[in-house]
């Protein structure tokens, strides 16, 4: 008889938990709720910048495309980068663009974990990607005689391609667990995007192994990155010191530097994110720290890294003759 009502008891909570399975269909994204006078600011800015990092990154992809002096290791990497931002800026800012314009700040589950499996696979393809742009570099400048033969087609295809393969593996493993969790309210996101541990603090499961699984793959899918491209630049800093001209030092520097700051920038915030204790008086903090690595870092890098590049500078100007040549045939025509 004890059999029987521990069998129905069961049976009536396996119930519950099905039905309270259901009863959330979607989430709220809470946003930047705080400052509501300034939305439309924040539209605006938010809408500027999305829209210069999709040119600039779209730029990028065409010139390396079309130019055949760009057809080099440096720029194949750089190409790649200005996908990945493409990618990446197109998961965050829409959703958040058309939140701000509608005031509709609901998403769906489905596409909640969409949202944040394309983010987390993207922002850990970054880190691998940033690596073999240093790795890129550290040859070029540390073994010049050497590069082109270290630095083959061959290579630069495998180290782009472990980098996407790798930063979507990690992403797979957790977002299929974090799939399983129950999610029976309350559904709402203190954030802008649907980010790892604002979803997770929702779910009424045990969360214990998925939270320590996702720092595990976060201390190995970025820690080792980070400290090779650090590695990669102290080395090139010892090479650019050796160099006997004041003026290539300078110039060498200028550029080494540009890039420390944005590999700063993107694994700094993302640190302070990730590391900061959750609480109320720091969440706007985590916010504020996580517009420069989904917002600001995709316009940054196509500006540091490549439009200021004299090769992209000179293979734009001899792309907008072309057009611009064509557009003037074509009007003489008629």
């Amino acid at each position: 008889m004890n059999g029987i009502l521990k069998g129905a008891m069961m049976q009536n909570i396996e119930s519950l938990e099905c039905k309270n399975q259901t009863v959330i269909k979607e989430f709220i994204l809470l946003g930047f709720r705080n400052i509501q006078d300034m939305k439309i600011f924040l539209l605006l800015v938010f809408l500027v910048v999305y829209l210069m990092t999709m040119m600039a990154n779209i730029l990028i992809i065409m010139l390396v495309l079309a130019d055949l002096r760009l057809h080099t290791p440096m720029y194949f990497f750089l190409g790649n980068l200005s996908l990945l931002e493409t990618l990446y800026s197109s998961t965050i800012s829409p959703r958040m663009l058309a939140s701000l314009v509608t005031g509709d700040r609901t998403i769906s589950i489905s596409g909640c974990f969409v949202q944040h499996y394309l983010f987390v696979s993207l922002a850990a393809v970054e880190c691998y990607l940033l690596f073999a742009m240093s790795c890129d570099r550290c040859l070029a400048i540390c073994k010049p005689l050497h590069y082109v033969s270290l630095m083959n087609g061959q290579l630069c295809l495998k180290m782009a391609a472990g980098s996407w393969i790798a930063g979507f593996f990690a992403s797979t493993v957790t977002i299929i667990l974090m799939s399983r969790l129950v999610f029976s309210g309350p559904n709402e996101i203190n954030h802008f995007f649907c980010d790892t541990f604002p979803i997770i603090q929702l779910s009424r499961s045990n969360t214990f192994f998925l939270e320590t699984l996702i720092l595990v793959f976060v201390a190995v899918f970025t820690l080792p990155p980070f400290t090779l491209t650090l590695m990669s630049y102290v080395f090139i800093i010892i090479a650019i010191l050796k160099i006997p001209s004041t003026t290539g030092r300078k110039k060498a520097f200028s550029t080494c530097s540009s890039h420390l700051i944005v590999v700063a920038i993107y694994y700094g915030t993302i640190a302070a994110v990730y590391i900061l204790p959750d609480s109320t008086s720091l969440r706007d903090l985590n916010k504020a720290f996580s517009i420069f690595y989904t917002i600001l870092t995709p316009l940054v890098n196509p500006l540091i890294y490549s439009l200021r590049n004299k090769d992209v500078k000179d293979s734009f100007q001899k792309f907008a003759m072309i057009v611009f040549g064509k557009a003037q045939t074509i009007n003489q025509k008629k």
